[in-house]
């Protein structure tokens, strides 16, 4: 499962000190260099959406509270064997992340930092390069200038997810954002079934491409990852057919007296 790094953080003053110590001792123990790769992949089906079909390295993405693509984006991290966080999301599902293809070796959950979010993001960014966070208070302009410079320099994404009430957020110095609407989900009959996979529209605005991409997945699919949706061809309804009797030419019986 993945490791817990929640009594790390815990509120009560007379742990903090130790909580920080564990913590930079598991920082340390990792000891992950800054990375070259340019891109953090994502999966297939998203990558056209992307202006390089991936996730700009030491940058911030705005995302919707939504946890399939919390999933996905880290799973694309995760299957280069790369390690991730989660902070701040208590009732993000492990088992819904696995199913993503979250390596749960290699992940890391925060689930409630509290107003120290700041500080366990930035000393995550140290070791973590794809981190996902919810956070649980603003951040001044001073405190966002040392964070992302943070980040370019030790090259880690951040995934900051907007809060449950689905009001698309804005993060200053992002370079982009991804948004799920126009959910529609499947396998519930007339009061009975199970709710198998869900078919979203993802959008997503960039710097690089300020115009709006968007594709349409199910996320999650029936095997619980991110599947491609084949667009609809246009149904074409035939016309009944009309028979019309052709109608005589006033013209007619001058054309045969003449050929007569």
């Amino acid at each position: 499962m993945g490791m817990t790094l929640a009594s790390m953080i815990a509120p009560d003053a007379d742990t903090r000190a130790e909580d920080v110590l564990r913590l930079r001792r598991e920082i340390t123990r990792m000891q992950r260099r800054r990375s070259d790769l340019p891109l953090i992949p994502v999966p297939p089906p998203l990558e056209p959406i992307l202006p390089e079909g991936g996730l700009q390295v030491g940058t911030t993405y705005a995302l919707s509270p939504s946890p399939g693509l919390i999933g996905a984006l880290l799973a694309g991290a995760s299957r280069t064997g790369a390690w991730c966080a989660a902070v701040g999301m208590p009732t993000l599902g492990v088992e819904a992340l696995a199913g993503h293809g979250v390596d749960l070796d290699r992940l890391l959950l925060v689930p409630a930092p509290g107003p120290r979010w700041l500080s366990v993001v930035s000393a995550l960014s140290e070791v973590i390069p794809l981190i996902a966070i919810r956070p649980s208070s603003a951040v001044r302009d001073a405190e966002l200038s040392r964070l992302s410079a943070r980040l370019r320099d030790r090259g880690c994404t951040l995934l900051v997810v907007s809060g449950a009430a689905g009001a698309p957020l804005v993060w200053p110095q992002s370079e982009g954002s991804l948004q799920v609407h126009d959910p529609h989900w499947r396998g519930l009959g007339s009061g009975w079934g199970a709710l198998e996979e869900c078919e979203v529209t993802v959008t997503a605005r960039t710097r690089r491409s300020p115009a709006p991409q968007s594709v349409r997945v199910r996320l999650p699919g029936m095997h619980g990852m991110v599947e491609a949706v084949a667009p609809t061809a246009p149904r074409l309804i035939p016309l009944p057919s009309m028979h019309v009797a052709p109608r005589p030419l006033a013209d007619a019986p001058a054309l045969l007296a003449v050929a007569g």
